[in-house]
């Protein structure tokens, strides 16, 4: 069966139904109602027009109508009961309604922009479901990248100051022979990174001394690979920072 039935909203839509039931009192069936069946239709399609009367069109032609078999079915089954029938209600299937002829594509405009927007939804959730556990796993990554490198910065600021402290106990023994040794650490941690030095004299002085340490390197490395025999090879760092050191001495002593 189809009926019109007018919303809560004031529209009317049709709405197609079955309904399914079943003879629980045969003499009540019998006896009490002259055209039991037309009293069912009757009670149907007014239990119907009750619930869609309460109703918003949205809803018939959408996701309420598991709601409204439910309510139909219970107050169908009041009335019947009432008229004294003898018919029990076992299913009222709602099937799915739709809007007059009239204005039957602007409603399913509206049913596809209600289709499209769940879908766009749908989408946004998925993709704020893969974004934000990820962004938070590069924040967790970042502080403790940032923790990492605060303790590495303390620990080595720690470890100057007692380097520092150490120092100064030494320095108040010794003062000539400390400042000569950072002296010479100093010049060795420079000579270390650098392949040609230049030294020169005094104002007014015109000697130049150069220092090719990258030549002084590969020589060191071509007499050690023809050393022959089980002697080990003699560090190369060292005997350079020890040429070095020698060297700068002279230099001092001829000023």
């Amino acid at each position: 069966m189809t009926g019109q039935m007018l919303t809560e909203d004031e529209n009317i839509v049709e709405v197609p139904f079955t309904i399914q039931y079943k003879v629980s009192k045969l003499q009540d069936f019998v006896l009490n109602v002259d055209q039991p069946e037309v009293s069912l239709k009757h009670a149907t399609e007014s239990a119907l027009r009750h619930v869609a009367g309460s109703t918003t069109m949205d809803q018939v032609i959408t996701e309420g109508r598991e709601r409204m078999s439910t309510e139909v079915r219970e107050r169908l089954q009041s009335f019947l009961n009432t008229y004294g029938t003898g018919i029990s209600v076992t299913q009222v299937n709602i099937q799915r309604a739709t809007a007059p002829a009239e204005v039957k594509d602007a409603f399913d405009d509206v049913i596809r922009a209600r289709e499209d927007e769940q879908r766009e939804r749908n989408q946004a959730e998925t993709y704020a479901n893969g974004i934000v556990p990820e962004a938070r796993g590069q924040a967790q990554r970042i502080l403790e990248e940032a923790s990492g490198y605060r303790d590495e910065v303390v620990a080595r600021a720690e470890g100057e100051a007692d380097r520092f402290s150490k120092l100064v106990a030494e320095y108040r023994k010794a003062p000539e022979v400390t400042r000569e040794r950072l002296y010479l650490d100093t010049l060795q941690e420079v000579y270390s990174n650098t392949s040609k030095v230049l030294v020169t004299g005094d104002k007014g002085q015109n000697n130049l001394l150069y220092l090719p340490l990258d030549k002084m390197v590969n020589a060191s490395s071509g007499a050690a690979s023809a050393t022959a025999g089980s002697m080990a090879a003699p560090d190369i760092g060292a005997r350079i920072s020890q040429e070095v050191q020698q060297r700068e001495l002279r230099v001092r002593e001829a000023r």
